[in-house]
């Protein structure tokens, strides 16, 4: 495993994040593991040195915090745990009752102090904002996350999905208030995906700040194992509302022929080689992936070792064509 620094926050996690969304309740959403079907899983990616696991409060109704905590509880002092905040714990898209989501003082508060309990744990080493809350302006948000920076729930801050302007303007306002920054941006980048390349990425980069991209592999699309004119017949595809509009469009196609046809000249998986380019980009800190077999694992941390060419490179991102903004809501 190889490590490197999260952003400013002197902590050094694996290139790797495992992330725990696909551990909850199979009740709930079907492609979802227990804790019985996790914990090799997990266990796994401990044993190849990955330290750095991501959840959310909002996962399986707060079940993947719970399996996140016992699983891991004997390794807490070895690992980094990212957890986060916005979401109604209802869901997504469900209409949150007065005061159950957003980013009031007030939600935040009790959100915390909710997931320390499901995750067993007396702090997280990084809180994240899950989407921006328009209802309340970004500098009440900041002092808000830092009393839990001073209470000690949480040691770093950091935020996900929105546009450049807006995270540059939270930096900004942190600076001229003396307050403790975002130190993170977990945004939604993949080969299928590039829309950050244009300025949240750059800033990144400028600002020191540690990029986790979600979603690296497109929600498995990336795999290979969907095809132009082939059904998505697999259960991820068949329950997850999120993947088929966001990908499987003529020109997504284009890009996972191209990565299946270099994974086969270098006898590895397309999923290796969409790995291999996010580790060829010295802006990527550690994508966070998603595994429901041990193999999954163990083939990402094998993609550390592939060599990216530019010539590879150039390949992979030729057949891109820019995409509407996905994944800000």
């Amino acid at each position: 495993m190889r490590y490197v620094k999260l952003g400013k926050t002197g902590l050094d996690v694996s290139r790797i994040c495992l992330g725990m969304m696909s551990y909850g309740d199979p009740t709930l959403l079907k492609w979802c593991l227990d804790i019985d079907a996790a914990k090799p899983i997990i266990n796994r990616a401990v044993d190849l040195g990955i330290n750095f696991f991501d959840t959310a409060d909002v996962y399986s109704f707060g079940t993947s915090e719970k399996i996140t905590g016992e699983v891991l509880k004997d390794y807490r002092d070895d690992i980094v745990v990212a957890t986060k905040v916005f979401f109604p714990l209802e869901g997504y898209t469900a209409k949150p009752k007065p005061n159950k989501g957003g980013l009031s003082r007030y939600h935040i508060t009790r959100s915390i102090k909710a997931s320390l309990e499901r995750l067993q744990m007396k702090y997280v080493d990084l809180y994240q904002i899950h989407r921006l809350d328009h209802t309340i302006p970004i500098e009440e948000v900041l002092r808000s996350l830092n009393l839990l920076i001073n209470n000690g729930s949480v040691l770093h801050i950091g935020a996900s999905s929105m546009f450049a302007w807006q995270f540059a303007k939270s930096l900004w306002l942190a600076e001229r208030h003396g307050l403790e920054a975002f130190k993170t941006m977990q945004n939604h980048y993949n080969l299928c995906y590039r829309e950050e390349e244009r300025e949240m990425l750059p800033l990144c980069k400028d600002q020191g700040i540690g990029v986790i991209p979600w979603s690296p592999l497109a929600r498995g699309f990336l795999s290979g194992k969907y095809t132009r004119g082939g059904e998505a017949d697999s259960i991820r595809a068949r329950t997850d509302k999120y993947m088929k509009p966001r990908y499987f469009k003529p020109e997504d196609f284009d890009v996972v022929e191209q990565t299946v046809e270099i994974a086969k000249e270098k006898e590895v998986t397309p999923a290796q080689i969409a790995l291999s380019w996010l580790f060829s980009k010295d802006y990527v800190t550690s994508p966070i992936i998603g595994a429901t077999k041990i193999e999954h694992v163990e083939q990402a941390v094998e993609a550390l070792e592939i060599t990216m060419t530019e010539d590879d490179i150039k390949r992979l991102e030729e057949p891109y064509k820019p995409h509407p903004i996905l994944g800000h809501s």
